[in-house]
């Protein structure tokens, strides 16, 4: 039996990170796991910097609560889902993914959680599993299932490489180049062509 596991942000819905770096003023809040592939780094570096400007989750929940999907991505997994089983695999927050959830029709969801003191600031965050993508590709392995993995980031590749098939989407440039190996796709119709025929 396959199943679909997608990344969520970049993917499916903005990066988070992005839109509230833009939406607060703090161009330094742009740096994602597109470019900084230690996951521990990253959000250590984001924690330092919404401390330094007194912000917490009240705020970037505000961001949030203004984005939707992208453009043709609630269409894509609607049809994916129609067809198949597709979870999403994300090292985002609860916190900040639910009001996307509602948005694309409350699919599956595998994410992380924020530690959240009294006052709304961000003391730290509890990942549910170590490196959490590819090691729930191959729980869901071991459960029977083949996997069809595809995402945006550093931190996809060894879901995708790990799974039956695996593809990037939307990337960059420079991950591209360092995995030639790994086919990815621009359009959503693209990558649902290419998981369908993976799925057969």
């Amino acid at each position: 039996m396959n199943l679909v596991c997608l990344d969520l942000e970049g993917v499916l819905v903005p990066e988070i990170w992005v839109e509230f770096a833009e939406a607060a003023g703090i161009p330094e809040l742009k740096k994602t796991t597109r470019d900084e592939p230690n996951y521990d780094k990253l959000m250590n570096y984001r924690l330092d910097i919404l401390r330094e400007h007194g912000l917490g989750l009240k705020e970037i929940q505000e961001t949030i609560a203004k984005l939707d999907p992208l453009p043709g991505a609630k269409e894509f997994l609607d049809e994916l889902r129609a067809t198949g089983q597709v979870v999403i695999i994300s090292d985002t927050f609860t916190q900040f993914a639910q009001p996307l959830m509602k948005k694309l029709g409350y699919p599956a969801l595998f994410c992380n959680e924020l530690v959240v003191a009294d006052d709304g600031e961000i003391t730290g965050y509890k990942m549910r599993i170590e490196d959490s993508k590819y090691s729930t590709v191959k729980a869901l392995q071991s459960c029977g299932f083949e996997t069809i993995a595809s995402g945006d980031s550093f931190n996809d590749l060894r879901m995708i490489k790990a799974s039956k098939a695996g593809f990037l989407f939307r990337t960059t440039d420079a991950i591209k180049a360092d995995h030639p190996e790994v086919p990815a796709y621009e359009t959503y119709d693209e990558l649902l062509a290419a998981i369908n025929e993976a799925r057969k």
